[in-house]
């Protein structure tokens, strides 16, 4: 055996009992946690909840992810700690999932909640309290154990939120080790370790790790990257979309895979909503500039991290933007003709950059939109800005995505929001258009099994006339 073997040998043996103790713990904690009822549970959840909306305790973790990853904006990832995670807790309270969660008297079916087990949780560097916070709510719903492996940047923010969580979790006497996180310092040998002890996986992140969790043979909640497209047609409020897109563009440096990547816009109203996304501080950059900028974000084509997620003024300098109202931009804008791997721009960017594509009318508009996301991002996420109704049902019939937001803004409103019916959470499924095994909002419904009891019922035998009669109306026997 070569020394590299050798270490390869005793990393993976370490490895696997780092991960071991760490899930005998988790199974330990739920053979206590099995016992409790709804609203034992559910006040388990609202101490989840307080240990990341504790007044200081936002804020907090938002100053450790910026500084140690990089990546966002302070007062984004604030509201985005409170925002997201009071949210999933209005979703959560209420909900049913101890014991006997429905009852159907006419077919004779009861259903009772029970857990999945022991969760193992990928989480990202983009949202390293946020998420982990998020699956942790839905999982003890469900009255799980859950597991982080957070991305190396996203370690220290990941290790503090424990520290809050069990202090929640102490002050109301319930296990701590139902939230655990891997040690410092994370690595691959770790994270696919928990994956493969753990009893179902959640990966929100990166294609490789995505890909980890869906072949590792367990069962899996994993989500795929977004590239979310707008679409603009000529009867739209201009302004108001334009507000809506930049907010969704700027939110947090663009880290979420919710933010608009790319809007298509009718020809008939391209001038005037151009310069309506420049009054909301878009800069719309020269052909040459585009260059530079492509350059600063893919050098040798790969995507650069010192251009990720970035305030915009930071991207200007890398990109060596001369135009002082570049360097005053709170996004960018730059037409695009193109799709595909030629064309970074029309892919998911995770930047204040936003791919602009001329639509000669609105059958223009949505072969356009389907092309980009065919290209990346089908499944996720798209929205249309419009007053025409049957403009709504045409898209809704036409694209292949999970989520399609009316007049709204992307970032905010597909991971669920106050003012629409989508369940609150930071990790959004694309169906089978996406490879994924979901294609809802994750929710703690994931994360309960359900054992339906059957009773017998007055029996009902369909007749022939029943099953065929239409088909025989028309087609004979």
């Amino acid at each position: 055996m070569t020394a590299n073997q050798q270490t390869d040998s005793t990393e993976a043996v370490n490895a696997r009992e780092i991960v071991g103790e760490l899930v005998r713990k988790a199974r330990k904690a739920m053979n206590i946690f099995i016992h409790y009822d709804q609203s034992q549970v559910d006040e388990v959840v609202q101490a989840l909840a307080w240990a990341i909306c504790k007044p200081g305790n936002a804020e907090e973790l938002a100053r450790v992810a910026v500084r140690d990853t990089g990546l966002g904006k302070y007062e984004d990832k604030v509201n985005k700690n409170r925002r997201k995670t009071m949210g999933t807790l209005r979703d959560l309270l209420g909900a049913k999932s101890v014991g006997v969660i429905h009852v159907d008297e006419e077919k004779g079916i009861t259903e009772i909640a029970k857990p999945v087990g022991v969760v193992a949780a990928v989480v990202p560097s983009t949202n390293p309290a946020a998420t982990p916070l998020n699956k942790a709510m839905m999982a003890l719903k469900g009255r799980n154990a859950i597991i982080f492996s957070p991305s190396p940047k996203g370690a220290t923010t990941c290790q503090l939120l424990i520290q809050y969580i069990h202090e929640e979790l102490a002050k109301i006497g319930a296990p701590l080790d139902l939230v655990q996180s891997l040690p410092a310092p994370v690595n691959k040998e770790l994270s696919n370790e928990l994956i493969q002890q753990c009893d179902i996986v959640t990966v929100t992140g990166s294609a490789n790790n995505v890909r980890a969790g869906q072949t590792s043979g367990k069962p899996n909640l994993c989500v795929s990257a977004g590239n979310v497209v707008s679409v603009v047609d000529a009867t739209a409020n201009l302004q108001e979309a334009a507000h809506r897109i930049c907010l969704s563009k700027i939110y947090d440096y663009a880290t979420s895979c919710s933010s608009d990547n790319a809007v298509v816009i009718e020809e008939a109203v391209y001038d005037e909503m151009i310069g309506a996304l420049k009054k909301e501080g878009g800069y719309l950059c020269s052909a040459e500039e585009k260059a530079l900028l492509e350059q600063a974000m893919w050098p040798d084509g790969k995507r650069s991290g010192k251009t990720t997620a970035k305030a915009p003024e930071v991207i200007a300098e890398a990109a060596g933007l001369q135009n002082p109202a570049a360097k005053e931009a709170s996004f960018f804008m730059v037409e695009e003709t193109g799709i595909g791997p030629g064309y970074p721009f029309s892919r998911e960017k995770l930047a204040v950059v936003l791919a602009v594509y001329k639509a000669k009318d609105f059958d223009d508009a949505l072969d356009i939109t389907k092309r980009i996301l065919n290209c990346q991002g089908r499944g996720h996420s798209c929205g249309l800005h419009t007053t025409d109704e049957s403009h709504i049902e045409r898209i809704g019939l036409e694209m292949d995505v999970c989520r399609l937001l009316i007049n709204q803004a992307q970032c905010y409103g597909n991971g669920g929001n106050f003012n629409n019916g989508l369940n609150f959470t930071l990790s959004m499924g694309g169906g089978t258009w996406a490879g994924n095994n979901i294609g809802e909002n994750l929710s703690y419904k994931h994360f309960i099994n359900i054992t339906k009891v059957s009773r017998v019922i007055p029996e009902v035998i369909p007749t022939e006339e029943d099953l065929w009669g239409s088909y025989f109306a028309k087609y004979g026997r």
